[in-house]
């Protein structure tokens, strides 16, 4: 018994005494010439061979045994910092990185930090720097940041003049947007010329397109989160361009030297104006501001205030007039409780407004979403092998499906309000992330949501449950009859509700300089956008899930090789395949604006997608850029209602209007000189799934067309390359500038952003006729910086 004790004495004597030699290192990484925070710094102790990265408020934190060591801090675009550190003690160290005048100066500290990299237990991540977005060559000369991403494997778009993106074959409301982390619902202008981003205000942009972190939830497809800069709190500054059509302009400066800072940009366009030279009665143009205070307390306490605000306005001879965009408020609190643990309050608000003028007709509409987000973020940093984030989170969301007003007192319009919808959405999230040992990795985490679905008025009762019947005498769905309408009509009474639990599953497995890695994560949807077009528009109206709608659930798998080649090339493969319960669909001949009751023209169903992607990426030297290339399938199922209905497409599976089955992209920029910087890139992708007619009728001597299987054919295949050209003449002490020459679409294609069928009057034939929107579009834009 003696020795028993004497033993368990020694163990926990020993296990005190390992405690005690372990000594934290912490602190802030920002930039010299700013103090602007860093996100994604790579602290690196070679002699341990362990490291960490800052967070995105650019905190770092890593515990290793005492002692004294050399410490590297390295980040893409800055200048290596190499310091001796004396950890025999919790030590805090503040570092300010210095960038480098050219990327081609940047040293390489080794293949640890890469190697690093590669094992972290993370894929399915795509990461561009502001520099990479604006070297991009886009229409109209203006950089672009989702223009920008669709150039990554497994994104695209609904083709040119096309808002959105699509993820892994989704549609583009499965992607949940952030800007400082408030939810962008409408993430272009000018109907997807323009993103609502302004280049030159972003610092951090990160795409999750699976292995999605427990932090994040309520969309099935992709994670795009950008982060603003948050302003130089050294000295005034200001930047920004002057294009052929629009222009922007970004302000920074310190309301206290070292302490707090401002940030504030504009943007607009104003090719209207010269409509107007022409006596031309129609215009498009939009307009964006972007905003930040940030103010740092102490060591320990530092807030944030951002917000966003843009409109766009179309107006056609004076008699429809449009006017949409997002409105977002952010109120952040960072605070350091240890040199292990970090956190981030934050108070969000977010808007996105609907307003239609129809002067012929004589009433103003009006609707849209809004929501008021409340999150805690914690990052714990329990050594240097393990990681841990927890939070919570909770939405009340109001949705506004439309509201009519009369214009002028002649108009015979009576005021009508469409029912407004409520909900509420509250989350709880941990995720782990641990270096198990030198080879294996992992991150796991679970999510737990708990949605609301709010009383209202007019929530219609159908027999048996069915908002939609099958008339099959016809062959055709049809809105069923209303029977009666649900008592419960209080705002604060739930008629609906779910919890959901929410796995999040990634593995790593590395091996000097490459690594194999497996991804799973289940996601919850539970706001749904009601549209029939193949990509956003303003129309278009947010609906949340409740009785009729069910919530969408995503299960999604991945497998991933990793392998870097050296310090300047890349390659990243990943296989997936998601499965989605709940997509909806919608019956032949739907009507959406304007539907009191959205659910008698929806069909339940479910969607797939699965694919091959491929990223090859050269990161040094004068010439740099990436290939990608993706072969994929999207399909959605819709089988019916259960009454001896063949659903849709006789409930086999058909493709998505996101289906695309090769996407093929390649990025270069060239660095020629000093002076001279050559940028291009080209796009061949699979055209879109249509439906097409496959025949003709005539009734009553009206001829009517026979569509076949709903997206059984497609549009023809797309097509273009992009160059451009920087010149920048030689830099002055305070004064810098350069000149961006572009040409889009260089070899003039007529890609197809539709095809109509009609009659030839003259020789009583039918034929097609291609829609397309941009030819060959040169632009150049001055921008400057002083």
């Amino acid at each position: 018994m003696k020795k028993y004790f004497i033993t368990t004495a020694l163990f926990f004597c020993t296990f005190f005494i390992s405690a005690q030699k372990k000594a934290t290192l912490s602190g802030l990484i920002s930039a010299s010439e700013s103090n602007e925070s860093l996100i994604g710094v790579t602290i690196l102790i070679p002699a341990l061979n362990t490291g960490t990265v800052t967070n995105s408020y650019g905190f770092y934190s890593i515990s290793v045994p005492s002692g004294v060591y050399e410490v590297y801090v390295r980040f893409l675009g800055f200048k290596e910092l190499k310091t001796q550190v004396d950890l025999t003690k919790n030590s805090e160290l503040n570092f300010a990185l210095n960038a480098v005048s050219e990327q081609l100066e940047e040293v390489v500290v080794s293949s640890s930090i890469e190697d690093i990299v590669i094992r972290k237990p993370q894929m399915s991540l795509n990461s561009l720097t502001a520099e990479t977005i604006q070297q991009t060559p886009t229409v109209l000369g203006e950089a672009d940041v989702l223009k920008a991403i669709q150039l990554l494997p497994g994104i695209s778009s609904a083709g040119e003049g096309a808002s959105g993106f699509n993820v892994r074959g989704g549609a583009a409301d499965q992607n949940l947007i952030t800007l400082d982390e408030a939810t962008i619902f409408n993430s272009s202008h000018l109907f997807g010329f323009f993103s609502v981003f302004n280049p030159d205000a972003i610092k951090d942009l990160k795409l999750y397109k699976g292995g999605i972190p427990a932090k994040y939830g309520g969309r099935v497809s992709s994670v795009l989160d950008i982060y603003q800069k948050e302003g130089n709190s050294k000295q005034f500054k200001m930047n920004g361009g002057i294009g052929l059509i629009s222009s922007r302009l970004i302000a920074e400066g310190p309301l206290q030297k070292d302490k707090g800072s401002f940030l504030l940009g504009a943007r607009g366009t104003y090719a209207h104006l010269f409509l107007k030279l022409s006596d031309n009665p129609n215009s498009a143009y939009f307009y964006d501001l972007n905003t930040k205070l940030s103010y740092q307390f102490d060591k320990k306490n530092r807030v944030f205030l951002s917000g966003y605000f843009g409109r766009d306005v179309f107006n056609v001879n004076q008699s429809f007039l449009a006017v949409y965009g997002n409105s977002v408020f952010n109120l952040r609190w960072n605070h350091i409780f240890s040199p292990k643990l970090f956190s981030n309050l934050s108070l969000i608000y977010s808007d996105y407004y609907y307003g239609l003028t129809l002067d012929f007709v004589g009433f103003n509409w009006d609707s849209g979403i809004q929501n008021f987000n409340l999150k805690y973020d914690f990052k714990n940093y329990i050594t240097d092998k393990t990681l841990l984030n927890f939070g919570v989170n909770a939405i009340h969301y109001t949705f506004n499906p439309g509201s009519i007003e009369p214009n002028r007192a002649t108009s015979g319009i009576n005021p009508s309000q469409l029912d407004k919808k409520t909900a509420f959405e509250g989350s709880l999230y941990a995720d782990a992330t641990q270096q198990v040992s030198e080879r294996f990795a992992i991150q796991y985490g679970l999510r737990i949501n708990h949605f609301i679905r709010f009383g209202q008025k007019g929530m219609n009762l159908y027999a048996n449950d069915l908002p939609v019947v099958y008339n099959s005498q016809l062959g055709i769905y049809q809105s069923a009859s209303v029977v009666g309408q649900n008592s419960e009509t209080s705002t604060t009474k739930s008629i609906q509700n779910y919890t959901h639990f929410e796995p999040r599953l990634t593995l790593s497995y590395g091996v000097q300089d490459y690594s194999l890695k497996l991804s799973y994560n289940r996601i919850n949807q539970y706001l749904h956008l009601i549209s029939n077009t193949n990509s956003p528009t303003p129309l278009d109206v947010w609906a949340p899930s409740g009785p009729y709608i069910e919530p969408q659930q995503l299960d999604q798998w991945a497998l991933g090789y990793f392998k870097k080649y050296n310090p300047s090339y890349s390659l990243q493969t990943e296989v997936f395949y998601k499965d989605i319960d709940n997509r909806l669909d919608y019956i032949d001949g739907a009507d959406l604006v304007a539907n009191e009751a959205i659910e008698r023209v929806l069909l339940n169903g479910k969607s797939r997608a699965y694919g091959l992607e491929i990223l090859f990426k050269k990161t040094r030297g004068a010439f740099q850029g990436w290939l990608a290339y993706t072969l994929s399938k999207s399909e959605q199922k819709t089988l019916g209602i259960g009454q001896g209905d063949p659903g849709i497409n006789q409930g086999e599976w058909y493709n998505t209007p996101h289906d695309k089955t090769h996407d093929l992209s390649l990025t270069g920029s060239y660095l020629l000189s000093e002076k001279w910087r050559l940028n291009g890139n080209f796009i061949l992708q699979t055209g879109q799934p249509v439906t097409y007619p496959n025949g003709q009728y005539e009734i009553a001597g009206i001829v009517a067309p026979n569509y076949g299987l709903r997206n059984e054919n497609r549009l023809p295949a797309y097509h273009r390359m992009d160059i451009s050209a920087t010149y920048t003449p030689k830099k002055q002490k305070r004064w810098k500038n350069e000149w961006v020459f572009g040409i889009y679409n260089l070899y003039n294609r007529k890609n197809a952003a539709s095809i109509a069928f009609r009659q030839n009057t003259k020789t009583m034939t039918n034929e097609a006729v291609r829609f397309s929107i941009f030819g060959i579009v040169p632009a150049i834009t001055y921008n400057f910086k002083f």
